[in-house]
């Protein structure tokens, strides 16, 4: 019974939920994770009798193999909306998983660029090569708009209005938003364009999106982090760094220089601002200016 109960939580994320194929999957992992330490330990428990001390056990168990912290927080989170479903479906009267604890998570502060070192990234890219223009231009559209990478692969030319120096972006969960594009990634995606993708010839499908293969067709996430990657390697960086790296010092280099919370937490597409807030964190003076600039008291 738990794989026909996995397959209707399955439908229930996508069409209900409207999530993601990546977000879906991922809850899909963790239910799998939960289903085979059933099939192991308790073989004969179906997932409608599931008391709290079975998932205690299951706790236990992930400890035992050494999971992190981390992929504990995001496979309890799974657990919890599994037999939140089931509740729903009246599968279950009473739900197991609703005092199941998250363990701590201690708060990593994101790994950062300097300026100069983004320039480092940017003039180690061959521009000799028509596909440097492209490589140039997607550095300057992740640090100029803080894109993640399945926006970035996904931009489309009918949503780029250098015009008004704007780009629309689909983010998590396919909601939309305006993102501020710079002169600077606007000046380069045009030298991208003009020297390799206005020549290239196009698979059908593929025609509306910015950033192209030879091929043809659109960017891989892989490609995106493997130029990221030979780029820190070719200027010799011990940094390890990734494409949400550039992410990560656009947010904190806005909120260094005094832009808005809230401003960065809408560029960024943060459905909370606690997530955005992590980058406060990266200048402690911010929070303390912002209190003496705008408390009453202060």
């Amino acid at each position: 019974m738990w794989e026909s109960y996995a397959k209707g939580f399955k439908s229930y994320l996508k069409l209900e939920k409207s999530l993601s194929d990546n977000s879906v999957q991922a809850y899909l992992r963790d239910i799998n994770k939960l289903i085979k330490y059933s099939e192991v330990q308790e073989p004969e428990l179906k997932a409608s009798k599931v008391e709290y001390r079975d998932l205690s056990d299951f706790i236990i168990w992930l400890n035992k193999e050494k999971i992190s912290a981390a992929s504990q927080a995001r496979i309890v989170s799974g657990v919890r909306a599994f037999f939140k479903y089931l509740e729903l479906e009246e599968i279950i009267e009473n739900n197991p998983a609703e005092l199941l604890e998250t363990p701590k998570l201690a708060r990593k502060l994101p790994d950062t660029l300097s300026l100069e070192e983004i320039d480092e990234l940017m003039a180690a890219i061959d521009l000799s090569k028509p596909e440097g223009e492209r490589n140039k231009a997607i550095i300057e559209t992740l640090y100029g708009c803080g894109l993640r990478v399945s926006e970035l692969i996904n931009l489309k030319l009918s949503n780029f209005f250098s015009e008004i120096g704007f780009i629309k972006v689909t983010g998590k969960g396919d909601k939309e938003r305006m993102v501020p594009i710079g002169s600077s990634a606007i000046k380069q995606i045009d030298h991208y364009k003009e020297a390799l993708r206005n020549h290239l010839e196009v698979e059908k499908e593929f025609e509306d999106f910015l950033f192209l293969n030879q091929k043809g067709r659109k960017l891989s996430r892989v490609y995106v982090f493997q130029l990221v990657k030979d780029l820190a390697t070719k200027i010799g960086m011990k940094k390890k760094i990734s494409p949400h790296t550039f992410r990560h010092s656009f947010a904190t280099h806005l909120i260094e220089g005094g832009a808005d919370l809230r401003a960065v937490q809408e560029m960024l597409g943060h459905e909370s601002i606690t997530t955005t807030e992590i980058y406060t964190h990266l200048d402690k003076s911010y929070l303390r200016d912002t209190i003496i600039q705008f408390h009453p008291r202060s």
